[in-house]
């Protein structure tokens, strides 16, 4: 296999994980890129904060309010052609947290099916000897086709709708990627409203090293993240504010398989009236392309 097919095979294998934390973008952005190929992934995704902010400002948190998010995906595509493809995201939520209810700290908890999201990623490529880029559009949208019932259910019983406008560069040591989304929330179960949502994400990757003879090698990537959450409303509360969010991605991939780690730190948070922070964010997961 010549060294260009191995360039571009392994770059795709490492986007196809490298942007998995997103919900607004559907995994896999760009592998497999041949006609008729598909790929899936398991990924565990877990999340946690005790901090409380009043606006842009931590205050004393006495009653001990906290909050965690476990999410296994499984997560697919399949590519019609290269510039046409259809991916999926299947989630699994547990969900514990500590909040005030009539003034007592009351624990609440759910498990079960999420909400699963749809996307259709079209893209235009734009390919030279030695790199290759390509811009995207990607219209999703999200299902509630999780379980609403108890005060912490891991679905929120609402349609929503995204989109998503994005741009890569790659050559054999360097990867950027620059996107730009948008998810409109509707109306759920139980009084629950989440706010509109705009975000970016820029993601620079550096490729150490890569076997041609067994298409091993090594990603390294930073990953920062922006997010605008208009004011809703969810069973404990008011949601919604802003937060910038930044943090390293391992990738190692051999053949048609890749394992990806990530951990991601809040820089800075400013949220409605007072509520727990967004968290730190961790990301484990396999994938496979065929």
């Amino acid at each position: 296999m010549s060294y260009q097919r191995y360039f571009f095979y392994s770059f795709g294998l490492f986007v196809m994980l490298a942007k998995s934390v997103l919900a607004h973008q559907p995994v896999m952005d760009m592998a497999p890129r041949w006609q008729d190929g598909y790929g899936f992934q398991i990924r565990q995704e877990y999340r946690s904060s005790d901090e409380l902010f009043s606006g842009d400002s931590n205050v004393d948190n006495p009653l001990g309010l906290d909050k965690s998010v476990s999410t296994i995906w499984l997560e697919g595509i399949y590519t019609f052609k290269r510039e046409v493809r259809l991916s999926f995201k299947i989630p699994y939520v547990d969900k514990k947290r500590t909040v005030l209810r009539n003034g007592t700290p009351i624990q609440e908890s759910g498990s079960g099916l999420g909400d699963i999201i749809i996307g259709m990623p079209l893209k235009s490529y734009t390919n030279q000897e030695s790199s290759t880029s390509n811009i995207a559009f990607t219209p999703s949208i999200r299902l509630p086709t999780g379980s609403t019932n108890g005060n912490y259910s891991p679905g929120d019983g609402s349609i929503d709708v995204g989109a998503s406008f994005s741009a890569s560069f790659e050559k054999a040591n360097l990867y950027q990627y620059y996107d730009l989304f948008y998810w409109k929330n509707g109306e759920g179960d139980n009084g629950i409203k989440q706010g509109d949502e705009i975000g970016f994400d820029v993601n620079v990757g550096w490729h150490p090293y890569h076997d041609n003879l067994t298409n091993e090698g090594v990603f390294l990537m930073w990953d920062v993240s922006a997010r605008v959450e208009e004011r809703g409303q969810d069973t404990a509360g008011i949601t919604g504010g802003k937060r910038l969010s930044t943090g390293p991605v391992i990738v190692y991939y051999q053949g048609g398989m890749m394992i990806r780690a990530e951990y991601k730190y809040p820089l800075y948070e400013d949220v409605y009236d007072t509520q727990l922070s967004f968290g730190q964010e961790f990301n484990i997961g396999i994938g496979f392309v065929f």
